[in-house]
């Protein structure tokens, strides 16, 4: 077998350019480089290099060890980087984005804990519902509930629960426009949404058996805030969907009611999305660990 330092030095080489150059960046003398190039080739019984006294450059086979060569390489170091952060202290400053309603509900009770745990971590939160772009903003972790995660092919995604939607309304509201005991009921009751187009908006449900449908409705009041709306809700303003973790307090105190529980909306997947596995900070890898140890089941999160 090869010496795996010999795969190295010969990557390290052809990315450099030459023997000199690899051998400054290694901090080895140019010729023990190219005898252990050579010796390297000799094991194989290949050439690797074509050498002249101007340049070097990668023959069909070289080139072909080269990609090898690199995937050692970055396997060694993602080898060395996760003990590295084992034995660190996390510490420094960390940043995430997060939607308002799950600052408000989930990570605001949660983050106190967390910072606890870890004194030597500073964290600033990004309280927004816009889309965030972790790169360009340099945030280490956004949390976002979406109903699928394949908006987030370019981010490595961290699934940490789901959450599902519930139609309320308050007492006050049923007993001055009644109870609905079909969706066609729907239609004789105040609304409220976050979002209309010329008025109107609509609901897509899951109902009995699998069944699909969609309702529309004008809805009173609209307003691009879930809070807003659930404050509306208890009221009496209007029925409107809301997160189960939003209104469970609600519910068991009985100023929100669930109206036609057999229908629902299509569930949310809450979830962590980053930039990449490989050199995850410390202060990175335990915020991960942390919510992925708390959040399931936090608050009325459905499992």
């Amino acid at each position: 077998m090869q010496d795996l330092n010999d795969m190295i030095y010969f990557a390290e080489v052809v990315e450099r350019g030459g023997f000199a150059a690899a051998g400054r960046v290694l901090g080895i003398p140019k010729s023990r480089l190219s005898r252990r190039v050579s010796e390297l080739e000799s094991q194989l019984g290949v050439r690797l290099l074509h050498r002249t006294t101007r340049k070097l450059s990668l023959t069909d086979v070289g080139e072909a060890f080269l990609r090898h060569c690199q995937a050692v390489r970055e396997s060694a170091q993602a080898a060395a980087d996760t003990v590295a952060q084992v034995q660190t202290e996390p510490r420094g400053t960390l940043r995430v984005s997060c939607p308002v309603t799950i600052a408000h509900s989930v990570l605001g009770e949660l983050m106190p804990a967390f910072l606890a745990r870890y004194p030597l971590v500073r964290v600033e939160m990004l309280v927004s519902n816009r889309a965030v772009n972790l790169v360009e903003e340099g945030v280490d972790v956004g949390l976002r509930v979406r109903e699928s995660v394949e908006g987030s092919a370019s981010m490595v995604v961290k699934r940490l629960d789901r959450t599902s939607q519930v139609l309320v309304a308050s007492p006050r509201l049923l007993e001055r426009q009644g109870a609905p005991r079909t969706l066609a009921d729907l239609a004789k009751l105040d609304s409220i949404a976050m979002s209309a187009q010329d008025g109107k908006a609509s609901w897509s449900l899951i109902g009995p058996g699998g069944v699909r449908e969609t309702v529309q409705h004008q809805p009173r009041y609209v307003a691009d805030d879930l809070l807003t709306l659930k404050f509306a809700a208890v009221a009496g303003t209007g029925l409107c969907w809301l997160p189960d973790y939003m209104c469970q307090d609600e519910i068991r105190q009985g100023t929100l009611v669930r109206v036609l529980p057999d229908w629902a909306q299509p569930q949310g997947i809450f979830h962590a999305v980053f930039p990449s596995r490989r050199g995850l900070a410390p202060a990175v890898r335990k915020f991960l660990d942390f919510l992925a140890e708390t959040v399931p089941g936090h608050s009325g999160l459905s499992g």
